[in-house]
């Protein structure tokens, strides 16, 4: 009998904490194909389907589209979203800004940020002018930003690392695309992700002058997942379903490169060749919920330019225990 009055105990506990978190939620997403595990997360609802595995019912999942990271994270703090996707420069500032109290769920993946330029004189950041304009997500604060500073601290010393911030401009990535390789061009660079650097790179007039694995020596994690403490905290197994859902998307696009590719540019209504998104997919991204332990080489920078007041020893204290 005692056994029996302790399992619906138990069974009585699970319940009461599944019913108790959310049954509606909203994420987002940004532009690009570094976000393609989240596309294949909505489009299958695999977000959906681990929450009804964990016992939490029918979960309603919403999805945003926000052009940078800034924008994500005042959605996030708004509560006008639940979990965002963006960039780890972005991630790292409101880790930072919250004192903690924000951070990561899952990496999403390992790609090149590429700065490409349509000036031919423009070989290396020493080489830009006043007349130069620099397309990146968010003036600042996007990773985007982020590297440029990294960049010319590399070539010119930290002390300078400000000293073309304002050559910068806002732009989503397929606007920038669209600025840069038009014929009558209105910017002049483009600090931008996949597929839209390979795509830029076809043009004969436009140029690679860095990308980010040039500055960091080696491969490092570009996009994440963040969340509240609060949303982490009342929320466990649907932070935990969300997780499970992108490990089932990356393992999904390993396996079905060319469907990844369909779902990709009919989710954007892209005409993008499907033959070059597929030579990007398979040459230039990585999705793993794993991240690279060099994120840390960015929240360095970021702490030895006074941007953040506090430092990360380790990648682990910006991620909740999703990640091991």
């Amino acid at each position: 009998m005692k056994k029996i009055l302790k399992s619906l105990v138990v069974l009585s506990l699970i319940a009461t904490n599944s019913f108790a978190e959310l049954k509606e939620i909203t994420v987002s997403k940004q532009y690009g194909l570094s976000y393609l595990s989240l596309i294949v997360v909505e489009e299958k609802k695999l977000i959906e389907k681990y929450a009804k595995n964990a016992g939490l019912g029918d979960v309603k999942v919403s999805w945003a589209q926000f052009s940078g990271g800034s924008v994500a994270n005042d959605a996030l703090l708004s509560g006008n979203a639940h979990v965002v996707g963006g960039g780890n420069g972005p991630f790292i500032r409101i880790w930072d800004k919250t004192q903690g109290k924000v951070k990561a769920l899952a990496a999403l993946n390992e790609s090149p940020i590429v700065f490409v330029s349509n000036n031919p004189n423009v070989k290396t950041v020493k080489d830009l002018t006043q007349q130069d304009r620099i397309a990146v997500p968010s003036v600042k604060v996007s990773v985007q930003a982020l590297l440029l500073q990294m960049a010319v601290a590399k070539e010119e010393g930290i002390s300078s690392f400000e000293k073309y911030d304002h050559l910068t401009v806002p732009l989503k990535h397929p606007d920038a695309f669209a600025g840069i390789t038009s014929k009558n061009p209105i910017i002049s660079g483009h600090i931008g992700l996949e597929p839209f650097s390979t795509l830029e790179l076809e043009n004969p007039n436009i140029h690679k002058v860095f990308d980010s694995y040039d500055v960091l020596g080696g491969a490092h994690t570009t996009n994440l997942i963040w969340t509240t403490e609060d949303f982490y905290s009342k929320n466990p197994n649907l932070s935990k379903a969300i997780v499970a859902a992108l490990d089932e998307a990356n393992a999904w696009i390993a396996k079905n490169q060319a469907e990844a590719v369909k779902l990709y540019l009919a989710s954007y209504q892209s005409d993008e060749s499907p033959e070059l998104v597929s030579k990007v997919l398979k040459n230039s991204i990585t999705f793993d919920t794993k991240p690279k332990a060099n994120i840390t080489a960015f929240s360095d920078f970021l702490y030895e330019t006074k941007a953040i007041k506090q430092k990360p020893n380790d990648w682990k204290e910006l991620f909740f225990d999703t990640i091991k």
